[in-house]
């Protein structure tokens, strides 16, 4: 769930299937009562830096003006819960108030998943897209998760990392395996390089867990009221599961499941992940009085591919002629980038895409470097990557037998091409990683499990496939789910479904849920690009 950066999304992979006799973390290990003996300091707020009041204000504020409002604070929490009086880290909160008169409804605390995501940032953009009722009710809580953006310290292990262009991906050949294989291993052993104080070991969801009970303890709720999305699904079950009788009202969108984490959901977004690509190309085709590639779906993958095979040796590379900033594009970067089309429907996105695509069939270069390109030098921020791989790579025990790895990706490979090998190397770090894992934790497995929480899924996400979403479901005894048929974008709330929205609305502000198990709600339909766009081949 974490290859790329989108609003409430990231590319999650995963390994360990829990079975009937697993023991919940609760279970498990005493050191998940509640903060773990900690007690944390009430949070105080107050204004939060500049540059970051700048971002929410380029990003967010066309919605609503939410940099004029939100808030920051800082929360010292325990690096190791069982040591509860040891060395501190700190998480970085944001408040959005709610613009009603009076107290407000509750603090409604977000994720938006990764891992790796920045919450801190969330929190401002999920406040802007709610119903003018929400944000009259409810101040929204943003966190940075250990590790994460301006939490202290964020983990980083290689800011070159992700410098363009990186060796192709391949497709599971000798010579592309021992090339990423090597940088793998290296990349993990800066990861270690870098952990001065052992919070590599002190990543894993249970940790965020405890966490979110202190930043619950710290606002002083009797109850976390909690929306999440993508990862934040796990995290919030995990939460129910651990510490159930602390839950107010808890919404997941974008379901992880339960028994995929992390090396099976890998798998299965490999294939998700090819059909979603497959169908966005007829939607190309579909589309070719604009964007020229092609008037069959054939034609259009024909072009992708055969692009992708000459970037390899032949990347498009860009200088910005007002910043300096050069730009590459090789056949790993295009295919990370059109992923965001694939794990989210929407207008601006599939046009922008598709319109790079044309805009290379026409020689125009620049648009197409602008398009797909990442920096060749410099040192990107590898942060989200390495929280990401913080968290898969210690929350369970990934296969470390690299046989099992080739085979099952070539088996895929052979039908689901597009981005199967890619997926692997994002994630083969944890075959070597530097911290060790833990144990899976059995969501669900609890008397006192919540029985009001409320679920939302697309049945086409390829980010967190359908099936993961009922299994989510069925273990979250009670739960409701709202389902968009035929959708496929990753987590479904502010996503343009006024029946997806109103349920949760609904949710929130009555504490109304669905009366049926599972109730449907139509997909939108495909976007329309806008009119006369997109660039041209000649003739």
């Amino acid at each position: 769930m974490k290859r790329i950066v989108v609003v409430a999304v990231a590319a999650v992979t995963g390994l360990a299937t829990t079975g009937p006799g697993a023991t919940s973390a609760r279970a498990a290990d005493p050191s998940a009562a509640p903060a773990g003996g900690f007690d944390p300091a009430a949070v105080t707020w107050h204004g939060c830096p500049a540059d970051f009041v700048e971002q929410v204000h380029d990003r967010y504020d066309a919605t609503y003006p939410v940099s004029k409002i939100v808030q920051c604070a800082e929360l010292a929490v325990p690096l190791d819960y069982a040591e509860p009086d040891g060395t501190k880290i700190t998480l970085r909160l944001t408040r959005t108030p709610h613009t009603g008169g009076g107290e407000a409804k509750g603090d409604l605390v977000v994720n938006p998943g990764g891992p790796g995501e920045s919450g801190a940032h969330f929190g401002p953009a999920l406040f802007a897209q709610n119903s003018a009722a929400m944000r009259d009710a409810y101040n929204v809580i943003g966190f940075d998760p250990r590790g994460v953006g301006m939490s202290v310290p964020a983990v980083t292990c290689d800011r070159g990392y992700a410098d363009a262009p990186r060796p192709d991906y391949g497709t599971g050949d000798r010579a592309s395996v021992a090339t990423w294989s090597k940088r793998a291993r290296e990349y993990s052993a800066k990861c270690a390089e870098n952990d001065e104080i052992g919070l590599l070991d002190h990543m894993k969801t249970i940790d965020s867990v405890r966490d979110l009970e202190s930043i619950r303890r710290a606002l002083g709720n009797d109850e976390l009221d909690y929306y999440g999305g993508s990862y934040g699904t796990y995290l919030g079950s995990a939460y129910a599961t651990t510490f159930p009788k602390n839950v107010g009202k808890m919404a997941l969108d974008g379901n992880v499941g339960p028994s995929d984490v992390w090396y099976d959901l890998n798998l299965s977004e490999d294939v998700r992940y090819d059909e979603n690509f497959e169908y966005y190309l007829g939607w190309i085709a579909r589309h070719d009085s604009v964007y020229r590639l092609g008037k069959r779906q054939r034609e259009v993958r024909d072009f992708f591919y055969g692009l992708r095979a000459k970037l390899k040796t032949d990347p498009v590379r860009h200088t910005d002629p007002n910043g300096g900033q050069e730009v590459a594009v090789g056949p790993d970067e295009l295919t990370d980038a059109i992923l965001n089309a694939v794990i989210r429907r929407s207008q601006s996105v599939w046009h922008r895409y598709a319109a790079g695509l044309s805009a290379y069939r026409a020689g125009d270069e620049a648009t197409f470097a602008r398009t797909f390109g990442a920096q060749t030098a410099g040192g990107a921020d590898d942060n989200g990557n390495a929280v990401y791989l913080a968290v898969v790579c210690t929350d369970v025990r990934w296969p470390l037998n690299w046989a099992k790895w080739q085979r099952d990706k070539d088996r895929i490979h052979r039908e689901h091409p597009f981005d199967t090998w890619g997926n692997a190397w994002f994630n083969a770090p944890c075959l070597s990683w530097p911290a060790k894992p833990g144990k899976p934790i059995d969501i669900g497995r609890t008397p006192d499990l919540p029985d009001d929480i409320l679920m939302f899924q697309a049945t086409e996400d390829a980010a967190a496939p359908y099936e993961g979403a009922l299994e989510m479901q069925r273990r979250l005894r009670g739960s409701r789910l709202v389902v968009q048929d035929g959708d496929r974008t990753h987590c479904i709330v502010h996503r343009g479904s006024k029946e997806v929205d109103a349920y949760f609305d609904a949710y929130f502000l009555r504490g109304e849920r669905p009366d049926a198990r599972t109730v449907h709600v139509p997909q939108l339909g495909d976007p329309t690009p806008p009119a006369r766009a997109g660039s041209r081949s000649p003739g």
